[in-house]
């Protein structure tokens, strides 16, 4: 079976006739009735009664027309698709990332779009996720790397690509260098965390809310590298993810009763046609899916 033949299967039953199918498809009239032939025999099924002036469809043919146009749909969106990532060579695509991002994954990415794609000019900017979901709502970006915890905000598609509950980095050795604490534990500690507007400081502060705990920080930073330093040399306990929380001399905790996850994800308008964003979007998926 090929979809030229279900193509000019469609165009008979539309047209009515041979004649008029190799018209609008500007083919011969033997070679439709041909390939229509063809695709019979493949099927071992009758689609056509072409007795009288007008064909009409077989019961056979009713039940296959309906697969047939969805399948030249499907390829039709394909080629569509294909051509916008060909016209994507020139553009400008506005990024918008969290504060402190080091994910190899995705700076391999941003850094690739400029090599391969030499026409593409990318511009990248660094925000909290609340003020980055709102740019990219606005228009001011294309699309962003954001973190949140919940519901990103209304309007925006969002792919999550990293779900992880909340866990606390402590120097080896230290009294919570357990195999779990709960928050309650962490009160008596100086606490060090991400600032405002970041999904592991909105995580930690609603799993507080929910464990009757004052979600208290004593020192928040912008970089969760930051956070791990100041960790390392006795300052605190950092409440992070579990896959930023890693770093030699500290030991990555789990948090029991930490109700809410912190979410990593890439937003972009529905709306959003510009075939050098969707590229990217598409880079940045790839590069980000074993995160």
């Amino acid at each position: 079976m090929e979809m030229h033949q279900l193509r000019y299967l469609a165009a008979v039953v539309d047209e009515g006739t041979f004649t008029a199918a190799a018209a609008r498809l500007h083919v011969s009239q033997s070679g439709i009735s041909t390939q229509v032939g063809k695709l019979e025999r493949e099927l071992g099924q009758q689609l056509l009664e072409r007795s009288g002036r007008r064909v009409r469809l077989t019961a056979a043919g009713e039940a296959v027309l309906p697969l047939a146009r969805e399948a030249l749909e499907t390829l039709d969106g394909i080629e569509h698709t294909a051509a916008e990532f060909a016209q994507a060579a020139r553009g400008r695509v506005r990024l918008g990332m969290i504060r402190g991002c080091s994910i190899p994954g995705f700076l391999d990415a941003v850094a690739g779009m400029g090599s391969t794609n030499p026409g593409i000019v990318l511009s990248l900017h660094e925000d909290d996720s609340q003020a980055l979901q709102a740019q990219v709502l606005a228009r001011s970006l294309d699309l962003a790397l954001i973190a949140f915890a919940g519901q990103a905000a209304a309007g925006l598609d969002v792919s999550v690509v990293v779900d992880e509950p909340i866990a606390l980095a402590v120097p080896v050795g230290h009294r919570l260098d357990r195999a779990s604490v709960r928050l309650a534990d962490v009160q008596a500690e100086t606490v060090l965390c991400l600032s405002q507007g970041t999904g592991i400081r909105e995580a930690y502060e609603r799993s507080c809310h929910r464990a009757g705990v004052e979600p208290r920080v004593d020192i928040d930073a912008s970089s969760p590298q930051t956070l791990l330093g100041l960790a390392r040399r006795g300052a605190g306990v950092a409440v992070l993810s579990p896959s930023s929380g890693a770093a030699e001399g500290l030991r990555t905790v789990p948090v029991t009763d930490a109700a809410t996850h912190a979410c990593l994800g890439l937003a972009i308008r529905p709306d959003q046609r510009s075939p050098a964003a969707r590229l990217m979007l598409a880079r940045l998926h790839t590069a980000l899916a074993h995160v």
